[in-house]
């Protein structure tokens, strides 16, 4: 099915993206193929598959991952709305980390085939895919620095104010709270901490009154204060396209 119209897109009343001109808006919708609802722990993308489908999230959340042959994973990011998934396999022939869904899932579809076509026919739209895979390789940067030079309060306390800013930033949740709905693993797995230690250090903040994370929901009762924490620069208003 065609599902919303890319002109109706909800996600786009949402400062966080950048907006469309109208002729870009009018070539994605025709890059667009369909859409798709997926179910809690559905696997979207396998590492080394050679996906035929690009994903935009339009509702709910998800787990990017790479696994050791050990069988250990590396959360390499957390899956939110507005992100595009596959473009690895897309430019690479396939993927090189898996990802899966946490919560039911809602995604525009697009035909990896067409992806050539759209640096052909909309260079702005090219553009477009060339700042996503900047944003990703800025985010992997940072999280590098935080594996390596902060401490596992400021880790958790880093985490735990980008993944509220960035809920925030796409309408859902309040001033001080936000549904997250992720299990302290998949945060263990992203911050190289073992999952006692993350509980622990979950525990301390509670306790310091900067962060409680219970029963899917996240409340921060003082945001700047725990951005604070977690040594986040605050400066620089973030900003994205959307495909």
């Amino acid at each position: 099915m065609a599902g919303v119209k890319c002109g109706e897109c909800p996600l786009r009343a949402y400062r966080i993206f950048t907006p469309f001109s109208g002729e870009e808006l009018a070539f994605q919708q025709n890059f667009k193929s369909g859409e798709l609802t997926v179910d809690p722990h559905t696997t979207l993308l396998m590492e080394g598959s050679n996906a035929p489908q690009l994903f935009t999230v339009l509702e709910g959340m998800g787990v990017r991952y790479k696994t050791l042959e050990n069988g250990r994973r590396q959360v390499i990011s957390f899956v939110l709305p507005g992100d595009f998934l596959g473009l690895q396999a897309g430019v690479m022939g396939e993927m090189r980390h898996s990802v899966d869904a946490t919560t039911r899932m809602r995604l525009c579809v697009f035909r990896r085939e067409e992806l050539w076509r759209l640096f052909r026919a909309s260079p702005e739209r090219a553009y477009d895919l060339t700042w996503i895979g900047a944003i990703e390789e800025h985010l992997l940067g940072e999280t590098i620095v935080t594996l390596g030079q902060r401490d596992a309060m400021e880790r958790l306390a880093w985490a735990l104010y980008k993944l509220f800013r960035r809920l925030r930033a796409v309408g859902l949740g309040d001033a001080h709270s936000v549904p997250l709905p992720f299990r302290q693993q998949d945060l263990a797995d992203a911050l190289g901490l073992s999952l006692v230690h993350t509980n622990k250090t979950l525990k301390r903040l509670r306790e310091d009154g900067m962060a409680v994370w219970t029963e899917g929901e996240l409340r921060i009762p003082d945001p700047p204060a725990l951005a604070s924490l977690g040594l986040v620069d605050l400066r620089r208003p973030e900003r994205r396209p959307l495909v």
